[in-house]
């Protein structure tokens, strides 16, 4: 789920292209594979489609079924198919045929809606596995949403913080930075883009992002090499804001028997009981490195990590949702992260290097 003004930035894309978005640079990709969305600020993915099975067999977009694909009834259709009306401000035949972006039932029972189209709250438009407010800081304020990158340090651990007293921005500096797109790869199955930071971030420490988006999966991967002469502790994070129905109807699957450290209860240790069923606000660093499945009732997302034995599971509930989350929004996103905590740090010698990497793709597809 993404703000309407990124769903029209992306209906206006045929192919890959660079844009504009409340002024930061982004990078998007609508192809027959999927839709990808990236910010050049944090190299932060904000949008992620694939395009449902039906539809990429017929060499589809992810904004419409294969019946509407084979009738040409997308945006960027040549002019026979818009002649007979069949783009996004299509009338209601066009409608009931499922040429608009808002699929109806077919896409959904597809996996290719988080929700009904018609509960979209306004502002905001249905799709997608990743989700973004509709109201994001200013620059150089950090967007919430999709995937932040958390680095060198994740949230108060600033072990690798090298102010004076400590008191660098909270996650780290590289969600707020300029990113440069330094390659992308396009081939016939999906994308693969590489980015580094436009300025140094740490003296020692040099990150590079690499994220690889196809009709199948998302993968991310954040790399961090030492290029200094002493040892440095370090942590950070894959902070994924994943789109559901309702975050207060989620299941988590693949924590039982794990330990974790409850946030909101002082950091006290506790273990996981069954599976994990999200009912109101929560925020625990679990220690464990297992694939996790999360069902929000709609669909199945399967999330596995690497080099992290932290996972990150965070909702801040109805009553303390962050100022640029507005409340007919704050229920649709659930963050499920990869992490390198206080449970796992990660210490890094001279010439050493160290992969954080994220990957999401369909239950039943994995």
């Amino acid at each position: 789920m993404i703000p309407a003004s990124l769903r029209t930035l992306l209906d206006d894309t045929d192919g890959q292209r660079r844009a504009e978005w409340h002024g930061r640079e982004i990078w998007l990709a609508n192809e027959t594979w999927g839709e990808l969305v990236v910010s050049l600020q944090g190299a932060q993915v904000l949008h992620y489609f694939p395009a449902p099975d039906a539809a990429q067999a017929a060499g589809a977009s992810p904004n419409a079924p294969e019946t509407a694909r084979t009738a040409d009834a997308l945006p960027n259709a040549p002019e026979a198919a818009r002649a007979a009306g069949a783009l996004p401000n299509a009338p209601e035949a066009a409608r009931a045929a499922g040429a608009l972006p808002n699929a109806p039932d077919a896409a959904q029972a597809a996996g290719a809606l988080p929700t009904d189209a018609a509960e979209a709250p306004e502002g905001m438009a249905a799709g997608g596995w990743l989700w973004v407010t509709p109201t994001p800081q200013d620059p150089p304020g950090a967007i919430r949403g999709g995937i932040p990158l958390c680095w060198p340090w994740f949230a108060d651990e600033h072990t690798a913080d090298e102010s004076a007293d400590r008191s660098g921005p909270l996650h780290g500096p590289a969600r707020k930075a300029a990113w440069r797109l330094d390659a992308v790869d396009k081939h016939e199955e999906g994308v693969e883009l590489h980015l580094s930071p436009e300025s140094r971030l740490h003296s020692q420490l040099t990150p590079r992002a690499v994220i690889q988006a196809n009709a199948n999966r998302l993968h991310v991967e954040l790399i961090t090499e030492h290029t200094g002469e002493t040892p440095v502790k370090m942590s950070g994070a894959l902070h994924t804001y994943l789109a559901v129905t309702d975050a207060f109807g989620c299941r988590l699957e693949g924590l039982p028997g794990a330990r974790y450290l409850d946030k909101l209860a002082g950091f006290a240790e506790r273990e996981q009981q069954g599976e994990l069923g999200v009912r109101g606000a929560l925020d625990r660093i679990y220690h464990s490195n297992a694939e996790l499945t999360l069902d929000d009732g709609n669909r199945r997302l399967r999330i596995a990590r690497q080099g992290s034995d932290s996972a990150v599971v965070w909702h801040p509930g109805d009553d303390a949702l962050p100022a640029d989350t507005p409340a007919e929004v704050g229920r649709h996103f659930l963050c499920v992260e990869a992490a390198n905590t206080r449970l796992d740090p990660v210490w890094l010698v001279p010439g050493a290097q160290h992969l954080l990497g994220t990957t999401l793709s369909r239950a039943e597809d994995a």
